[in-house]
């Protein structure tokens, strides 16, 4: 039998979806091409706008043209072992706002999420800030993160969090990797969604750098593989199995505000339509993100144009970190990022020596994160590259 698959909170709030009239049905009339179709006055619609775009219905998370634009697009890149259709994904603000709404809709107050680290340390207040959802931890050191011994880590975490009385209502990973910018091997994804299943835990598969993947000179990398690219049925219930996608760092359109969750469970799909209202992504930025997907053409030219200026950017940062004597993790192929090592530069005599070394920076006119990604070793800091070439150039000099 499987588990329960919403936080008492979210199923709560998917009751609401039932009580009858409590929603407003969708306008479809229009006098010249569906003059049958049923004319609403239950909505606050400024209808004198005549562009559509500007509408609350263009911003509906499971309505709009799109969803089905994005679909087309993430089979293309993803290479979904099953086709993913409209009906599978639903629209946010951002993936940020889609992040918030899964661990509200999957935990409730109290609960946590289980990942490895290092990591993306804005999760923790994704999570935790409007749905009071935490972040667990596993001791998963870096250069072995993408390793199927991963596994027996998450088994520990999750002995860890079982002692203590923390429900784990999810497990987390990012692919291609922040801040590693790594790629996980196929059989590493296999082993944890053969994971998730044992322990009936939701997958959440953050794929926002899917088409951030380039050719980085780096021996022996590992091609991206999405996790919707193995057929689920033969390792986890696809109901548990989701993946987060966004425009904001494959199409550097951040300030579009589009994030999307693609998933095949009804549960899941119902409790994000139920809070749907407080995170609908704007019509026009609806507009312009079906502009741009529609045009597979310009699509594949962007990506294949941004891979090239990636690798070159990348190239550029690496070769600067070697002149400067300054270590960095080798192997990486994708995303904006590079993790270098500042260990030698830390001081004995600070109580928080990452902070202390990061205020030198700043001090100095330039800024990295301190302690940001939770690693276990210290002294390591992500590096954003993706920037112009005289910048990171001035960037390492100071």
């Amino acid at each position: 039998m499987l588990e329960p698959l919403l936080s008492l909170r979210g199923g709560t709030t998917v009751a609401s979806l039932n009580r009858p009239w409590r929603f407003a049905p969708t306008q479809s009339y229009d006098p010249d091409t569906n003059p049958e179709g049923l004319i609403s006055f239950g909505s606050a619609e400024n209808y004198k706008i005549s562009a559509q775009d500007l509408l609350y219905r263009s911003g509906h998370s499971g309505s709009s043209k799109f969803a089905a634009v994005l679909a087309q697009h993430l089979n293309e890149y993803l290479k979904p072992h099953s086709a993913i259709g409209e009906e599978h994904i639903r629209i946010a603000t951002s993936a940020t706002a889609m992040h918030g709404t899964l661990a509200w809709a999957l935990a409730d107050q109290g609960d946590a999420i289980l990942m490895g680290r290092p990591v993306y340390g804005r999760f923790e207040l994704d999570f935790f800030n409007k749905s009071g959802v935490k972040v667990e931890y596993a001791d998963t050191p870096a250069d072995s993160q993408f390793d199927k011994t991963v596994v027996g880590k998450y088994e520990e975490a999750l002995e860890s969090c079982k002692s203590r009385g923390v429900k784990v209502k999810a497990l987390w990973i990012v692919n291609p990797h922040n801040p590693l910018g790594r790629c996980y091997p196929r059989e590493t994804l296999i082993a944890i969604l053969d994971f998730c299943q044992k322990h009936k835990l939701p997958l959440i598969s953050d794929e926002i750098y899917a088409c951030s993947v380039f050719d980085s000179g780096e021996p022996n990398v590992v091609p991206f593989t999405s996790v919707l690219s193995i057929d689920a049925e033969k390792h986890i219930d696809p109901r548990l199995l989701h993946v987060t996608y966004g425009l904001s760092k494959d199409f550097g359109a951040a300030g579009l505000r589009i994030g999307a969750i693609v998933t095949r469970s009804d549960p899941v799909l119902q409790a994000v339509d139920s809070v749907s209202r407080f995170q609908n992504a704007a019509g026009p930025s609806l507009s312009i993100g079906t502009a741009m997907l529609s045009d597979r053409d310009w699509c594949r030219s962007f990506i294949d144009g941004n891979r090239r200026k990636l690798a070159a950017a990348y190239k550029h940062v690496t070769s600067g970190l070697s002149d400067i004597g300054v270590k960095y993790m080798p192997g990486s192929n994708a995303g904006f990022f590079v993790y270098v090592d500042l260990s030698p530069y830390l001081s004995d005599e600070e109580r928080f020596p990452e902070f202390a070394l990061a205020a030198k920076f700043n001090k100095a006119g330039v800024f990295l994160h301190p302690k940001e990604e939770h690693a276990l070793e210290p002294g390591w800091f992500r590096l954003v590259y993706t920037q112009d070439p005289r910048t990171i150039t001035e960037g390492l000099k100071r």
